[in-house]
């Protein structure tokens, strides 16, 4: 089950939390300095344990004192324009952070929206990207249930719209069959 919602990361009661975090691991602004705020002093030091993570993979840690039993972090690429693979490591970044979770035993999983506040992915290809991978996964685990988290209504709106779209094309693909 995929859903989109309106709130924050931080407040959802699930299996794990996905942190937009940078590569050092060690806290920053947006929602990874929210998650490392409301986990409280022990995520970092176990943070500082996994020395770092490269851009589009996936480390997993406990959730300490957020509602999460886990918090997978993924460092999204920075927007450069589109030449340096970015489409394809912010693809990497779901799919590693649904297959860490899986590989954990999760069954429920919050996403922000990964490198769309100061690494200035482009929103709309961003929300085209995430809800693609996250229902192709949903397809091989139907019994996992994914919310993507979205900080504002402008970012809601392109999730939406883009998982308007994933449907619209899916049942054209079903009637072309």
């Amino acid at each position: 089950m995929f859903t989109i919602i309106l709130g924050d990361i931080t407040k959802e009661k699930v299996d794990v939390i996905v942190n937009a975090a940078n590569t050092s691991l060690l806290g920053g602004g947006g929602v990874d300095g929210a998650i490392h705020r409301a986990a409280g002093p022990e995520l970092l030091a176990e943070c500082r344990t996994l020395h770092g993570c490269k851009t589009g993979q996936a480390k997993i840690t406990k959730g300490y004192r957020l509602p999460a039993k886990y918090v997978i972090h993924t460092p999204g690429p920075i927007w450069r324009g589109g030449i340096m693979d970015e489409e394809q490591l912010l693809q990497s970044c779901y799919e590693n952070c649904l297959k860490l979770a899986a590989e954990n035993g999760c069954r429920s999983v919050a996403f922000p929206s990964i490198s769309t506040g100061v690494y200035r992915f482009p929103l709309e290809k961003a929300s085209e990207i995430a809800v693609r991978t996250i229902l192709e996964f949903l397809e091989t685990h139907p019994d996992m249930e994914v919310r993507m988290v979205c900080f504002d209504g402008e970012t809601f709106g392109y999730y939406e719209c883009a998982l308007k779209e994933q449907t619209r094309q899916g049942i054209d693909t079903a009637n072309d069959s």
